[in-house]
């Protein structure tokens, strides 16, 4: 008999609770109620949020339900970008690089019952973090209208093929291009266009500047601004299809039409997904199987390095070499540094369009505060950047670690290698991002000292953890390293350095402070006081303590890795 869909589906499931019973057995539950802890706090506050936005919308009159469409349908078509380019990444290695297919393919198994288990997967995998991003939202709309005990099944109704679409539209991409391109050779291909396309969505969405909707005053009359507020953003869009469903169905004119619209539009892309797959398949898994072409060129890294590896030892400057050579090796590794130079553009953007400096003058207290926290913010982002780049260094090793920490090579020497590898250029990137913004908000020279003393402190401490954690939570039998920063260790990592700069911010409030009241009196500011002296040592204190205690643990836990 042919195995049936639901038994090529089990071992995934049985696998899946495995998992789950083996992490409880090895105290795993911690863990499970730490994310849970977190998840929930991050649901309440994104829920408490919306929740007040829309409850002041349904105040306004006529306005009101269509500026929370708006909302809905562009946080919808957000989520449809994303799941668009996940998905043609994540089919990549569900249709073609998963460890079961040599298995599948050669079994007596209906090819359709294959797609759509591979599809199952796909959807799941690269689904399940958008669909827990829009219980909270969701659950906002539904209690600021009423939604009542249906709308859940409405919304159900409403986001499954919403789900299914860029599913269908993933996996039909990937499937061309592995057609046209060699499987191994695809995934970098699709790792740049999809980090490009990713980081122009950004940037475009950002230039739009679409909090013009919430300030009318800018539209010549009342009538142009709500006749752009009934108008949809595209007809065509099947994000604006659900948004109108779920809003028609809360304010009591709910039509069939575009329910309708989008689940015949998702059962039609997944008839045209399995024709692709029965014709396409079969030669794009046997193109599949070809090694990687993977060749790096060692001579420039050697020639750039030479005057640095000078003052190196033999053993520090080749595993620089090595990891520098692993990064730029992985396209999916350093396709990240176009998505990150969108996000820096984009703050830098920010801070520029802030009302500072337009219109009424605004008041040098309040220009300062925001340089002032602006500190946290630009901390904010080294961590989410050193937690991509800097926390996975040590589970990237892989299995080859068992041969660093068997050969008489120094452990000591990589860990300091994979620390100013990573630490260097994030210092490069936390220079750039505070003097370009203090230089933008007009800084003072005190404001400006403060924060380039502060960043750099903040740098070394953020990269002291990353790799510490990293080398306490090690993942080395991850396949893709985009999942390792979303571990527990990188949960505890991020809880960690927020810490970190709360602690730092609200120890450098006092000095900022004198500073304030000094200008606004127009003393001269007294530095050898307690009330400077003091805060500013104890923020050095916490620092190199947040550098020295995370390299000095994550040594002791290298030595004693066990393979």
């Amino acid at each position: 008999m042919t195995p049936s869909l639901f038994t090529l589906i089990s071992p995934k499931w049985r696998t899946s609770r495995t998992r789950l019973r083996q992490g409880r057995a090895t105290g795993g539950r911690g863990k499970i109620v730490v994310l849970a802890v977190v998840g929930l706090l991050f649901w309440l506050m994104v829920f408490g949020v919306l929740y007040r936005v829309l409850a002041y919308f349904r105040g306004v009159e006529e306005i009101g339900p269509l500026l929370a469409g708006k909302l809905l349908g562009l946080a919808l078509l957000s989520f449809l970008s994303i799941l668009l380019l996940s998905n043609v990444v994540t089919a990549l290695s569900s249709f073609f690089l998963a460890r079961d297919l040599d298995l599948l393919v050669s079994a007596p198994v209906d090819w359709l019952d294959l797609y759509l288990a591979k599809l199952g997967e796909t959807l799941l995998h690269s689904s399940w973090m958008v669909a827990l991003m829009a219980v909270p939202i969701f659950a906002a709309y539904g209690v600021v209208y009423d939604g009542g005990l249906l709308f859940p099944v409405v919304v159900i109704a409403v986001f499954f093929p919403l789900l299914m679409l860029p599913a269908v539209v993933g996996s039909a991409t990937t499937l061309i291009l592995v057609n046209v391109f060699p499987a191994r050779r695809t995934r970098d291909l699709l790792s740049v266009i999809t980090i490009a396309a990713a980081g122009i969505l950004v940037l475009l969405f950002r230039l739009i500047r679409p909090e013009q909707l919430a300030r009318p005053e800018g539209f010549r009359n009342l009538l142009d601004f709500i006749t752009i507020l009934r108008a949809p953003t595209s007809p065509f869009l099947p994000s604006e299809w659900a948004a109108r469903s779920v809003m028609g169905y809360l304010v009591g004119s709910w039509a069939w039409l575009d329910i309708a619209l989008l689940w015949s539009t998702a059962g039609a892309f997944v008839v045209v997904g399995a024709v692709l797959h029965q014709r396409l398949y079969p030669v794009g898994f046997t193109k599949a199987q070809e090694g990687a072409e993977r060749f790096v060129r060692g001579w420039f890294w050697q020639a750039a390095l030479a005057p640095v590896g000078r003052f190196l030892s033999v053993a520090k400057r080749e595993f620089i070499v090595k990891d520098i050579k692993l990064f730029f090796r992985d396209a999916t590794q350093w396709s990240q540094l176009i998505l990150l130079g969108v996000l820096v553009v984009i703050y830098l953007f920010n801070i520029r369009a802030l009302p500072l400096f337009t219109g009424e003058q605004v008041p040098f207290f309040f220009v300062t505060l925001v340089s002032f926290l602006n500190l946290g913010l630009a901390g904010f982002v080294l961590a989410a950047i050193a937690a991509r780049f800097i926390f996975p260094a040590v589970s990237l090793e892989g299995r080859q670690m068992w041969l660093l920490r068997s050969s008489p090579l120094d452990l000591r020497a990589l860990l300091w290698s994979k620390y100013w590898t990573g630490t260097v250029p994030l210092l490069v990137l936390a220079l750039i991002i505070t003097v370009f913004t203090n230089v933008l908000l007009k800084a003072t020279p005190f404001m400006m000292a403060v924060g380039i003393g502060t960043i750099l402190l903040l740098t070394l401490a953020i990269a002291a953890l990353a790799l510490g954690f990293g080398a306490l939570y090690p993942q080395f039998d991850t396949e893709n390293a985009a999942q390792i920063p979303t571990s527990f260790g990188g949960l505890v990592f991020m809880m960690t350095t927020v810490a970190l700069l709360a602690v730092i911010i609200v120890l450098e409030a006092s000095p900022v402070y004198a500073y304030l009241q000094a200008t606004r009196n127009d003393e001269p500011l007294r530095v050898l006081t307690p009330q400077f002296l003091l805060p500013l040592a104890g923020v050095l204190l916490i620092c190199l303590l947040a550098t020295a205690l995370p390299l000095r643990i994550g040594l002791a836990r290298m030595e004693e890795f066990e393979f």
